[in-house]
């Protein structure tokens, strides 16, 4: 069986330090063209998507609010105007941006969503996630959230604020998926003669009316390629498991041991049997991978940590543990490189090269789709089926 494989990007790379390695290009983190690099690498490792990070407040040291820090990258582009950039640039690999439900209204999410489906041809996907940072919410001005404080609640799940922000969160993808849905496949008729440009009857409202958006519709953009575009969700315990499984098609989920990664596929399947279950792993690749991490922890000051597991070493070695983890019911895993674009070319060249050898990695593009590659069907249209 062909393991699935991902990138999560993410400016310089997941070290706070990586900016600062010596093959790092930290002048062109602003630039299109360095980023269709990066993706074009993914791409010729035939990856099945990258991801792309955002976030409603900059990249900060502290829990909630901004740092002082000086020596570390701050500032991103926004994740779906870029991916939109990057679709015509690709042909073959997915493009999942990460678009925030708390404070973002899901009409415009979900007509994003859809553009990048159409701009890419049926590629795109969408991570949405929450924010319970009270620094992010005096952006919009529009509610107040009181500080986030790890040392008061250290399981986030337990604040009844966090179960409040995952219950809009699914009503945000469940509007999303309406909005999607909401036009069907066969709606713009463009015959010149008779002068009809769509047919009304194919265009529907949706009609969703819940405790935190009141959405009539219909999207004003047409359903896309894949019809449904992927949802992806990262998940750490049994509250984002559950808001996956009402509402993604692919979780990512962080492991520690291939013990560790039996029992979390064990809790998700309890609640879904159709999710695509990808392990999510910080990976420092090369025979001197162990000294560039040690390196660039000495820069930064610290020992870097982080939610998923941390791998140090050859592809080789990283090509054992993701087939061990795959006996544990792993997928498919999204790969944060620790540093680009070394890290990633370790990944595009090195490791699919080593997995390809072992039978384990495709040797090409099989489907035209994102949800071909992921082997997930293209969903009817549901207004169209009540029809």
């Amino acid at each position: 069986m062909t393991l699935h494989l991902a990138a999560a990007l993410d400016g310089a790379g997941w070290h706070p330090a990586a900016w600062r390695e010596a093959s790092a290009a930290p002048r062109a983190l602003f630039s299109a063209r360095y980023w269709a690099g990066l993706v074009a690498e993914a791409e010729r490792g035939l990856l099945d998507f990258v991801t792309i990070e955002d976030a409603l407040g900059l990249q900060s040291s502290l829990p909630d609010g901004d740092d002082d820090r000086v020596d570390q990258v701050r500032g991103r582009f926004d994740a779906v105007l870029l991916a939109a950039r990057l679709a015509p640039l690709t042909r073959g690999i997915g493009l999942v941006p990460t678009a925030t439900t708390t404070h973002t209204e899901p009409f415009h999410v979900a007509i994003g969503i859809a553009t990048l489906d159409h701009v890419s041809g049926g590629r795109a996907g969408w991570r949405p996630q929450v924010s319970v940072r009270a620094s992010d919410a005096r952006h919009f001005g529009r509610r107040q959230f009181p500080p986030l404080d790890l040392s008061r609640v250290p399981d986030l799940s337990a604040d009844p604020r966090v179960r409040a922000l995952f219950a809009e969160a699914a009503d945000a993808v469940e509007v999303a998926r309406r909005l999607w849905d909401s036009w069907e496949d066969d709606a713009e008729i463009r015959d010149v003669p008779t002068g009809r440009f769509i047919d009304r009857d194919k265009l529907h409202h949706i009609d969703f009316d819940g405790p935190f958006f009141s959405v009539r519709g219909p999207s004003i953009t047409p359903r896309s390629p894949q019809g449904q575009p992927v949802v992806t969700a990262l998940a750490h315990a049994r509250l984002p498991y559950e808001f996956a499984a009402a509402g993604a098609d692919v979780v990512f989920v962080t492991p520690h041991s291939a013990e560790h990664a039996r029992a979390i596929v064990d809790e998700v399947r309890g609640l879904s049997g159709e999710l695509k279950i990808f392990a999510d792993l910080v990976v420092f690749l090369g025979d001197d991978a162990a000294a560039r991490k040690a390196r660039l922890d000495e820069l930064d000051g610290a020992e870097f940590v982080s939610d998923a597991a941390i791998f140090t070493g050859t592809v080789r070695k990283l090509a054992d543990q993701l087939l061990e983890w795959r006996r544990a019911g792993i997928e498919g895993f999204r790969l944060r490189p620790g540093a680009v674009p070394y890290d990633l070319w370790q990944i595009a060249s090195g490791l699919t090269a080593e997995l390809r050898g072992r039978g384990a990695f495709r040797s090409r593009y099989e489907a035209g789709t994102l949800r071909g590659l992921l082997g997930l069907p293209r969903p009817a249209g549901r207004y169209a089926e009540a029809r």
